[in-house]
């Protein structure tokens, strides 16, 4: 990763949405070192009023949770006038054709396959920032 890149990270405000305490913890790690402010939620539900305190400037929501899943939180986020513009990255451990075309369907901008690298966390923030 270029210097560039990292740069360009000081400062976002990211919100990861996961039951995993592993990768929310290793996303905030990861993140935390590359300048970022991290926000972390458990599911959907707790993910909402973090959004609306904190306005994330991207967010990662894993597919799989509890109560709220990551489609219905994607979707309720786009659907919010306020966050419309906010990229949504889909986090899965499944990496199907149909979980990606369903994640497209409900506005995320791009589906990262857990377990991910550093590279590919960065990697997939700093295309949306960049667009």
């Amino acid at each position: 990763m270029s210097s560039e890149q990292a740069e360009g990270l000081r400062g976002l405000k990211i919100l990861v949405i996961d039951d995993s305490k592993t990768i929310r913890r290793t996303a905030e790690t990861l993140l935390t070192k590359e300048g970022c402010e991290v926000y972390t939620a458990v599911d959907g539900f707790d993910s909402l009023s973090k959004i609306a305190d904190h306005q994330p400037d991207l967010i990662f929501v894993d597919i799989m949770m509890p109560r709220l899943d990551g489609y219905q939180t994607c979707q309720l986020i786009k659907n919010n006038k306020a966050f419309r513009d906010t990229p949504v990255i889909m986090l899965s451990s499944k990496d199907g054709l149909f979980d990606r075309a369903r994640g497209r369907i409900v506005g995320s901008e791009r589906y990262l396959t857990k377990p991910f690298t550093k590279d590919e966390l960065i990697g997939a923030i700093s295309e949306q920032i960049a667009s």
